[in-house]
């Protein structure tokens, strides 16, 4: 199945949905058919390459906050290494210990091998004689697209 690429109202681009996708937002009418491809068809729809959307979508949310925190977030910003050892990473590990009062936070989490996780436990980094090769950031949605 191929990407159709999805167009804002004001013709700026939003993001690519599969070709069923797209049909279904045809026969919704939430979308008109922008681009086709010439003398193909799906039922009374030209085969769409591009959509645009009828009505305007704000997307503020992609230049304001950054993306919200999450596990997989995480290791993909981390790039799956552990900020230990450098082996590859399987867990996060709380660089303030939530027992401690850390929080699910960019700044106070990293990827870690289970290994280097067992190790630190239940103490902070200087504790554990453990340090950092990465500092922790909160990333911006294009470094975790």
């Amino acid at each position: 199945m191929s990407a159709v690429l999805v167009l804002n109202a004001d013709f700026g681009p939003l993001h690519r949905v599969s070709l069923r996708h797209a049909v279904r937002m045809l026969f919704r009418q939430v979308a008109v058919v922008h681009e086709a491809e010439p003398d193909r068809q799906i039922g009374v729809y030209p085969m769409p390459t591009v959509v645009r959307l009828v009505s305007y979508v704000v997307t503020r949310w992609w230049h304001s906050r950054g993306p919200m925190w999450s596990r997989a977030g995480v290791l993909a910003r981390d790039h799956r290494a552990c900020a230990y050892c450098g082996a590859a990473a399987s867990t996060i590990d709380h660089v303030l210990p939530r027992s401690r009062g850390g929080a699910n936070e960019w700044t106070n989490t990293v990827a870690a091998c289970g290994r280097c996780n067992n190790r630190k436990g239940n103490r902070t980094p200087s504790e554990a004689r453990m340090p950092l090769r990465v500092r922790p950031f909160a990333p911006t949605w294009a470094a975790l697209a």
